[in-house]
């Protein structure tokens, strides 16, 4: 057979095993599902259509190729508009369905963007807003059916005779090094980068990536998806699931996976950290509800979790583990559709506890790591348990290799290395030394070759001691605990080190309820004095953790957590650090008086 070497090559792979449930969406509440063949003759269809209306490769250079737009939430249709435009040699420029107007109109016009597909009526109103603006532009598609917008059926007709040769033939040109998507990372600060990979890039991680997915004992073949499709840690994703003959199944929304968990039932999903501490967090509400015996139990299982080390292999361990599986851990389990064998985590660090607790549950977390620069994943941990460590990202994925800098910087160097930035050359060789990824992030590599995280190099500050400080380890450790939702460490060139803290409202209000302090507001509570004391308390559990330089000494907690519609985090859920700095300027100020206590204080 053949060795596939482009992304829609994976059509040809999924007609030897077609699925009458391939891609599935809910349409008027109802699942609507796409059969293999369903989506074949669309993804045919719109290929042709975009070449009737002159989408090409061009003269087959980055610069020459025609772009096409892609604004949406995960649905059939994405993966669809995907496949047909690679398939005319055409390059896909895919944007989160929360991008700004002012990046939209950025993007699309150094990009040079020649259709736009979106899904919705208030995106398609984004790119109208702009649309003058953007010379290149000539027109856009929309998913859902809209009043006076031009909607995507409108292209699709059945092919006639010699089309689909005529198709196959454009598309045999294309090479595995040809460019197939370019990727605007949002970034914690900047303006947006173009990050351009290849048919190889992406398809030597999704080749390793489905190497380690083959060794889970999944029950079916079937997956939910709801992380962006733009963000190339589910797009890379995706491509695995195309290759190896899975189910997709699209959640409406953020709101309803824990529904749509339930109805699908698959075997296993993709999740950002975040999601996994919502998740935990309704675990704890509902067992704060319990009573009576029923409540020790749970709280006692919650324990036993905290304690799972991957290869504890004693007696006594194992017989509580399996009590607490059968009488909370398969309720857990049951709750997201009684399959899930594991999550697979990324796009920012997980907590140790949430890992272990998980997997002590029997859902499997398989923290990886790496950027959309390297199509992304350079290491992951591995279902195996001698491929798992806690603490770690795991190790490398096939095909990738990785050092250690002088400075401790990770190098990355592999066939998953962007082909570059976008017209931006002189970036590109900042970035890339002798082939050379330079990915910004400070790691270790253990004597077993698991590569650890410790922090963002560029997120590394110094007080005015001139001491550096790492700010990531610390809020990871400090956000274990149950009553911290949010944190950012603050004292670049100050003289110690302060916090910002978002409480856990979902743990802090029935712990006031409990302690009958009465409140009426975030507002409130963040002032109470026995609040403030419950949180200097948290600060003196771990600040004997961290070296002296390296301790919180003063924090202040902040009555709204932060969100990516706000604006202090990215869309996959990354701190903004510099937006959040300048929004609570006045709040860290106040935290740096003239007198330092040794003591942790709370300031408001």
């Amino acid at each position: 057979m053949e060795r596939a070497t482009r992304l829609f090559d994976c059509i040809n792979t999924q007609a030897k095993a077609p699925r009458a449930n391939f891609l599935n969406a809910k349409e008027s509440g109802a699942w609507k599902a796409y059969s293999t063949k369903e989506a074949h003759d669309l993804i045919y269809q719109l290929s042709a259509a975009l070449l009737d209306l002159g989408v090409s490769a061009g003269d087959g250079t980055t610069e020459g190729r025609d772009k096409i737009g892609l604004i949406s939430n995960g649905r059939p249709e994405w993966v669809i508009t995907d496949l047909a435009v690679q398939q005319t040699g055409a390059v896909l420029v895919p944007l989160y369905p929360n991008t700004g107007t002012r990046d939209i109109e950025q993007i699309l016009n150094e990009a040079e963007v020649k259709y736009v597909f979106v899904s919705s009526k208030d995106l398609c109103d984004k790119v109208k807003e702009v649309h003058l603006n953007i010379p290149s532009l000539k027109g856009i598609f929309t998913f859902d059916h809209i009043d006076e917008c031009t909607h995507w059926g409108t292209l699709l007709k059945p092919l006639k005779e010699g089309r689909l040769q005529q198709i196959k033939q454009i598309s045999n040109q294309i090479t595995e090094n040809d460019i197939a998507t370019i990727i605007y990372t949002s970034g914690t600060t900047g303006r947006p980068k173009g990050v351009m990979l290849t048919h190889k890039n992406i398809m030597s991680n999704a080749a390793a990536s489905g190497d380690v997915l083959s060794r889970i004992p999944l029950k079916e073949k079937c997956v939910l998806s709801f992380l962006p499709l733009n963000h190339i840690f589910e797009k890379m994703c995706t491509y695995v699931y195309l290759f190896n003959g899975f189910s997709i199944y699209y959640a409406e929304n953020m709101d309803t996976i824990g529904a749509n968990l339930k109805e699908v039932k698959p075997s296993l999903f993709t999740a950002v950290p975040r999601l996994l501490e919502k998740v935990f967090e309704k675990i704890m509400v509902e067992g704060q509800k319990l009573t009576g015996i029923k409540r020790k139990i749970f709280f006692w299982a919650v324990k036993v979790a905290e304690a799972y080390e991957i290869n504890d292999s004693s007696l006594g361990y194992k017989i509580k583990l399996a009590v607490a599986d059968k009488l909370v851990f398969s309720k857990w389990r049951n709750a997201i559709g009684g399959n899930i064998k594991s999550i697979v985590v990324g796009s920012s660090a997980c907590p140790i506890k949430l890992e272990r607790i998980f997997t002590a549950a029997g859902i499997v977390i398989l923290e990886g790591y790496g950027l959309t620069e390297t199509s992304p994943v350079i290491a992951v941990n591995r279902y195996e348990k001698s491929g798992r460590k806690f603490g770690t990202v795991g190790p490398l994925l096939g095909g990738v290799e990785a050092k250690i800098a002088a400075d401790g910087e990770i190098l990355c160097k592999g066939p998953n290395v962007m082909a570059g930035y976008y017209k931006n050359p002189e970036l590109t060789a900042e970035v890339i030394e002798d082939e050379w990824f330079h990915t910004g992030d400070i790691g270790e590599l253990d004597k077993d070759s698991f590569l650890k995280i410790t922090d963002r190099k560029k997120e590394i500050f110094k007080t005015s001691g001139g001491k550096y400080v790492a700010p990531l380890p610390i809020e990871n450790k400090m956000k274990e605990n149950y009553f911290i939702e949010q944190m950012m460490v603050c004292g670049s060139e100050r003289k110690f080190v302060s916090a910002l803290i978002v409480p856990s409202y979902t743990h802090l209000k029935p712990w006031c309820k409990q302690h009958e302090i009465p409140f009426s507001s975030n507002r409130d509570l963040v002032k109470d004095a026995r609040v403030i004391e419950l949180y200097q308390s948290i600060i003196n559990t771990y600040n004997p953790e961290f070296n002296h330089v390296e301790q919180v000494k003063k924090i202040t907690l902040l009555p709204d957590e932060w969100s990516i519609d706000s604006g202090e985090l990215t869309p996959t859920g990354k701190m903004k650090r510099k937006i959040i700095a300048e929004k609570y300027k006045a709040q860290i100020d106040k935290m740096y008086p003239s007198e330092v206590s040794d003591n942790p204080t709370l300031v408001n």
